[in-house]
């Protein structure tokens, strides 16, 4: 829920900077502040997240998203001038940064080994939804009054944002959460509900303990913890200071993977595919508008494609395919825009169809693989101790790579073309699949605790009663 409410925010956007321009009367660098200072908040938000997380529970760090983000929609509805617009965009972004952190996370935590892969890729399942409505937003209201039209399309997901942070206080806390706070009797309740057997729960309930660093005989429903581990002090020293052999590696691959996810130049093509399309040769408005609705189609048939994927083909297999196909098409791109570009004036209608296609192409290959995996492989590799503040290091990132193709895309293909743009997103796409086969284990149907052990480190045995 909370990843739709962050996607329709992105692909609503792509269609009402098309209005608020002519409304408001904005520049193109202004178009780019605004497509991309959402990201650089949510850089800052998904850096608060992870500790706050660890302090308060996932479950509540999901409220405080869902109120943050009913703000930041209230204010883009109601803003009369471009800088409330520009301030109800900031603090949405703070509450996307919280939402893209906690969602991943708080699905690994409460899921099985064996489902796990399908579940946590479900917030891309949510992202992709709501980037169609957006896009389906934008084509019902375009026919409004231009005051009314994009008022409307941000200031609508306040609705569903109030009923996820009425809705998540029914939902449980994540078990693995609870441990690390000492709360056994809780966590092993939670554990029974969420596990497909008994056997599966008490496996998971003394997995989850060792990696805690708990006696894995303790029979307590209370135990105390060191506060240091708790509170997540000393987090940041182990990640980025004195990292081990193991933890290095996994956090470069789970930062890598946030980099390199939006480094491609998949954002270029959701906000800007109204551009795009132009410089085909699509001029009808509604034509446009029509076009990238089936942007958002394509990414949400291919996002469910890859959730029934993810646990049987494994993480692996699905990125490097990813990879090779987004390659391809951002190349076919890259080309046939070029070709468009020097025949100025011709409507070619082959190169038309081949830059529709294969910007389909692209959207289709990204979300087959680099979407859905990037969320799931950097939430489950992370070390239960290191999870929640690793984790927000790899969404900033994330964020920040998703604001600077955001707020540089139009400047970028202004300076080297739009063919050329793409061409270079190619080449990035190209690095990309060199890091995946280089670095990347397969994770399918590894519990969370054996991560540090697949990377190369020692399994947490009971470290025992060290911090108890």
């Amino acid at each position: 829920m909370i990843s739709i409410i962050f996607g329709y925010d992105t692909g609503v956007m792509s269609g009402a900077m098309i209005f608020i321009k002519e409304d408001l009367l904005i520049n193109d660098t202004q178009v780019q502040v605004l497509a991309g200072i959402l990201n650089i908040c949510a850089l800052v938000g998904s850096l608060m997240a992870g500790r706050i997380s660890d302090y308060i529970g996932r479950r509540y760090t999901i409220v405080l998203a869902s109120v943050i983000f009913l703000l930041g929609s209230i204010l883009m509805g109601w803003s009369p001038d471009y800088a409330v617009l520009i301030t109800g965009r900031c603090v949405a972004g703070i509450g996307v940064g919280f939402a893209l952190l906690i969602a991943p996370v708080y699905s690994a935590e409460v899921s099985s080994a064996k489902s796990r892969g399908f579940l946590t890729s479900l917030p891309e399942w949510g992202i992709a939804i709501g980037i169609l409505l957006g896009y389906i937003s934008n084509v019902a209201c375009a026919k409004l009054p231009l005051r009314l039209g994009w008022r409307l399309m941000l200031g609508v997901a306040a609705a569903p944002s109030l009923i996820l942070a009425i809705g998540i206080l029914k939902m449980p806390e994540s078990p693995r959460w609870l441990i690390s706070q000492g709360k056994l009797g809780e966590a092993r309740k939670i554990l029974l509900k969420v596990s497909n057997s008994l056997e599966e729960a008490e496996k998971r309930f003394l997995d989850i303990k060792i990696a805690a660093g708990i006696d894995e005989n303790c029979k307590d429903e209370v135990v105390e913890v060191s506060k240091k581990e708790s509170g997540g002090k000393g987090v940041w020293k182990e990640l980025l200071l004195r990292p081990t052999p193991a933890v290095r590696r996994i956090l470069v691959c789970a930062v890598g993977i946030h980099f390199f996810e939006h480094a491609v130049g998949i954002e270029a093509v959701v906000l800007y595919s109204p551009r795009i399309f132009k410089s085909a040769g699509v001029t009808d408005k509604h034509k446009l508008l029509l076009a990238t609705v089936g942007v958002g189609l394509t990414k949400f048939a291919f996002i469910v494609l890859s959730t029934f994927l993810m646990d049987r083909v494994g993480r692996r297999r699905l990125l490097l395919t990813s990879f090779t196909g987004i390659i391809g098409a951002l190349t076919l791109l890259g080309a046939c825009l070029t070709i468009v570009e020097r025949h100025h004036g011709e409507k070619i209608l082959w190169a038309l169809g081949l830059s529709i296609a294969s910007t389909y192409a692209f959207v289709a290959f990204f979300n087959i693989g680099v979407a859905p995996v990037t969320w799931v492989y950097s939430s489950e590799i992370l070390p239960l101790r290191l999870r929640a503040q690793g984790y927000s290091l790899g969404v900033a990132v994330n964020r920040l790579m998703n604001a600077l193709i955001s707020m540089t895309f139009i400047s970028l293909y202004k300076a080297i073309t739009i063919g050329g743009a793409f061409f270079l997103f190619a080449g990035v796409s190209l690095v990309g699949w060199v890091f995946v086969y280089a670095l990347f284990p397969e994770t399918k149907g590894r519990s969370l605790e054996e991560m540090e052990e697949l990377f190369g480190g020692e399994a947490r045995k009971s470290q025992g009663e060290a911090h108890v």
